[in-house]
């Protein structure tokens, strides 16, 4: 049991420590900022983060057809919608866990079945955000080296693993857990690789991102700030990529530190910075958790079991991939 607690705990009083430390260094100065909001450009910024939403269940959708199934859009829409709120508790992103059981609960799909298409989705996100950091970097001045190498790491990464799916049905075993890895990957290939996927999935998930870009864009409006887009562009990317690191529970505070840090290459003030980057990331944590909230209700209770069963997943050890 202290185990299990103390794998909740520890991550979360990170993430608080964290925006409470950023908070506290410019306290006086926020509340300045705070006096000139515009609050039109709040709606703005919400009505586009919730759009971003059902454009990834449509592309989770088009993934799910990929595998085998034929969803809904709201039921793919409400898969990610409540795995994403569990990731905002459970940590070390072991909320995605809860997608493999909703499949299998609602379609019978496998556990390997599920697991690819996280895969699917998830590779498609990184390489599409890296994508668009390697696009803004020529148009930021002073970026740190390490910029570079946390964009690059991913592509490289992206392209190995395409080039290995592309090959893998070359190779068989008789061994159990080798045949469930090839298994997964004949999957993740059927899902993501085919012409039209390959087309329809990148485009997708660069709307999707030019789109998370857009809710920032707004944020920094409503602050009143003239931030140029390349900055607000490598500012979702670095956050995002340093994000996708499960330090904390969502990323809170690590993605925070991340945008504050390449505002200020534009000359941000840390007050600003700061609040641009806690408000932007509150923003879509609240519709995450509130999509979430409608998305177990439309589920059944059933789903607060298997978000139980997909934090217990980690600290017990797995079930066989294949089952």
């Amino acid at each position: 049991m202290l185990k299990k607690i103390s794998a909740i705990v520890i991550p979360t009083l990170i993430a608080i420590g964290i925006i409470a430390f950023m908070l506290y260094r410019v306290w006086d100065d926020l509340l300045v900022a705070l006096e000139h909001i515009v609050w039109l450009y709040l709606l703005f910024a919400t009505v586009v983060c919730l759009g971003a939403w059902f454009l990834r269940g449509f592309r989770y959708q088009v993934i799910l057809k990929g595998i085998g199934y034929q969803t809904g859009l709201w039921f793919s829409t409400a898969c990610i919608f409540v795995s994403q709120t569990a990731n905002l508790v459970i940590p070390a992103r072991l909320g995605d866990l809860v997608r493999v059981f909703i499949l299998k609960h609602e379609y019978g799909a496998t556990i390997s079945e599920g697991i690819s298409s996280l895969v699917v989705e998830r590779v498609f996100d990184i390489i599409m955000i890296a994508v668009l950091g390697a696009l803004s970097l020529p148009f930021v001045l002073n970026v740190p080296g390490w910029f570079y190498t946390v964009i690059i790491l991913p592509l490289v990464a992206g392209a190995v693993f395409f080039g290995m799916l592309l090959f893998i049905g070359r190779f068989s075993s008789q061994n159990k857990y080798i045949r469930i890895i090839l298994t997964m990957c004949e999957q993740i290939r059927n899902a993501s690789l085919t012409v039209r996927s390959l087309f329809v999935l990148s485009t997708t998930s660069l709307l999707i991102w030019i789109m998370d870009i857009v809710v920032c864009f707004f944020v920094v409006l409503m602050f009143q700030q003239s931030i140029p887009i390349a900055v607000i562009v490598l500012a979702i990317v670095i956050g995002n990529l340093v994000k996708a690191v499960p330090i904390t529970p969502g990323g809170v505070g690590t993605y925070e530190i991340a945008l504050a840090l390449t505002f200020s290459l534009a000359g941000v003030s840390p007050a600003v910075a700061t609040l641009i980057a806690v408000i932007d990331h509150l923003i879509k944590n609240l519709i995450t958790l509130a999509g979430g909230i409608v998305s177990i209700y439309y589920f059944g209770g059933w789903v607060i079991e298997a978000m139980k069963s997909a934090f217990n997943r980690k600290m017990e050890g797995g079930n066989d991939p294949g089952a």
